[in-house]
């Protein structure tokens, strides 16, 4: 049983969520606090706050771990259900997209490092491996929003030739940087990757189509075909 002690309403006032957040600002609180408040309610035996650290102890204070979780990974701890998932989830999505807009995104493609700012908000945080083509002009400016070309499950994904040159065909792109991601954080491209790559580079080459570099997202950065000198 939540002794008198440990509820939060019997806390000082300058020591609860909500009132810290108007008594010291939002940056006073700490990760626990600000689930806390998200929570709204703990159970009968954990505050709000315990039960936010608990939530963060099973991703080991990790808050890009803590944005993979699915809504039934949050429904796994005892006092959450639907409603307070969904809350968690839509806060973690928002500061995710936050972050993302916070970048200025370039209007033509430099450098691999340029391509990877476009490319990384469409991978970040996904579960499975998608493979996505960003269309070029002949200028390297980018031509509409990352092509997604296929879906697969944790370890890999179908990407077709035909319907890779027929989408970039399609939006009159001259050139194109291929991207997928690999969930495992590994970012090490496989035999397929290389065989892959070296397909579509000799076709794109029979039709005058600049296929520039192939890129592996993880959430803690990229590889670089070209950077590496590997690209066919």
């Amino acid at each position: 049983m939540l002794t008198e002690s440990q509820s939060i309403k019997c806390w000082a006032e300058d020591d609860r969520p909500r009132e810290k957040v108007m008594l010291k600002g939002k940056s006073a609180l700490s990760d626990a606090e600000l689930i806390a408040i998200l929570l709204g309610s703990g159970t009968r035996t954990k505050s709000a706050v315990d039960l936010g650290q608990e939530i963060l102890s099973a991703c080991e204070n990790d808050l890009y771990r803590l944005g993979k979780f699915s809504i039934a990974d949050f429904k796994k701890f005892n006092g959450i259900g639907d409603a307070k998932a969904i809350s968690l989830i839509a806060a973690l999505e928002l500061g995710r997209r936050r972050k993302d807009q916070d970048v200025k995104l370039p209007e033509k493609i430099t450098s691999s490092k340029s391509a990877y700012q476009v490319l990384k908000p469409y991978f970040q945080d996904l579960e499975h491996e998608e493979f996505r083509v960003l269309a070029l002009s002949r200028s390297n400016r980018i031509v509409g929003a990352p092509i997604l070309i296929s879906k697969g499950g944790r370890n890999e994904t179908i990407a077709d030739g035909k319907i890779i040159f027929k989408e970039l065909l399609d939006r009159k792109a001259s050139a194109c940087i291929l991207c997928h991601n690999h969930p495992s954080g590994n970012r090490k491209p496989s035999e397929p990757d290389i065989r892959l790559t070296k397909n579509l580079k000799q076709f794109g080459k029979l039709i005058d189509f600049n296929i520039l570099d192939h890129l592996i997202i993880t959430d803690s950065g990229y590889y670089s075909f070209s950077d590496e000198g590997v690209m066919p």
